[in-house]
């Protein structure tokens, strides 16, 4: 009973022994694997074209987002100085001064009143007509600044779809010129790879580029609304009694 008993402990120890450098030689193996950084993966599967053009997206997003959140803001489109002046002018009777005033202003609020300013001796409906189209001028001008927002939202999964299918035919080619045996697995995990990152990457840039266009376009609904009522109380006072400007 004592011999099986030694032969058991003496295989144990040998299992125990080997167990470590097995061990070793794995982590060795998933250490060689393992060299290839996160980016550099990435930036190898998406390989020069699609990686200029996502860059490109990129860069443009952001300045895009920039441009128009500046253009966006309250003071740039309804400036409260502009607002103070002009209706202390008016105050005044001293409607050339008014005019000026407004006229000098390249903001929204601006271009809009010195408009209607200047059609104010023709009547006070003509007043109004003239600031409304100049109004639709400068909400058209805006919006379209906001549109190339959208156009990146709406390119950037497109350009991923066109590398998803451009990795898939990379693959089933490599697969397709195998003509025994199993394909190099490399080559199907390169063309793969590229389909998943376009793809990735397209939805990232298209994402945030629709969220900020949605979020923009509202602001600029709301700012060009109360430019209206801003500029139609200020121009409220010429309803009965029109003024040489």
């Amino acid at each position: 009973m004592s011999l099986p008993l030694l032969v058991c402990c003496f295989q144990l120890q040998l299992v125990s022994a080997q167990d470590p450098t097995a061990s070793g030689d794995v982590a060795a193996t998933e250490s060689a694997v393992e060299q290839v950084s996160y980016l550099q993966w990435a930036a190898g599967s998406l390989g020069w074209f699609y990686g200029l053009v996502f860059l490109g997206l990129s860069f443009s997003l952001v300045a895009l987002f920039v441009m128009n959140l500046l253009t966006a803001r309250r003071e740039n489109v309804i400036p409260s100085t502009l607002v103070e002046g002009f209706e202390k002018q008016l105050d005044a009777k001293q409607y050339q001064q008014a005019y000026d005033l407004a006229k000098s202003d390249e903001s929204f609020l601006g271009h809009v009143l010195s408009a209607g300013l200047s059609k104010v001796s023709a009547g006070y409906n003509q007043a109004i007509e003239a600031m409304q189209e100049v109004g639709e001028e400068e909400n058209m001008r805006l919006e379209h600044r906001l549109s190339y927002l959208a156009l990146i939202g709406s390119l950037s999964p497109m350009i991923g779809l066109l590398g998803t299918v451009s990795g898939m035919i990379s693959s089933f080619k490599t697969i397709a010129n195998t003509a025994t045996g199993a394909p190099d697995p490399q080559s199907l995990a390169q063309g793969i790879s590229t389909a998943l990152f376009t793809t990735l990457v397209g939805l990232a840039l298209a994402i945030p580029a629709l969220a900020a266009y949605n979020l923009l376009r509202n602001r600029v609904a709301r700012l060009v609304l109360e430019v209206g009522i801003v500029s139609e109380g200020l121009m409220n006072r010429f309803q009965k009694q029109p003024t040489q400007p």
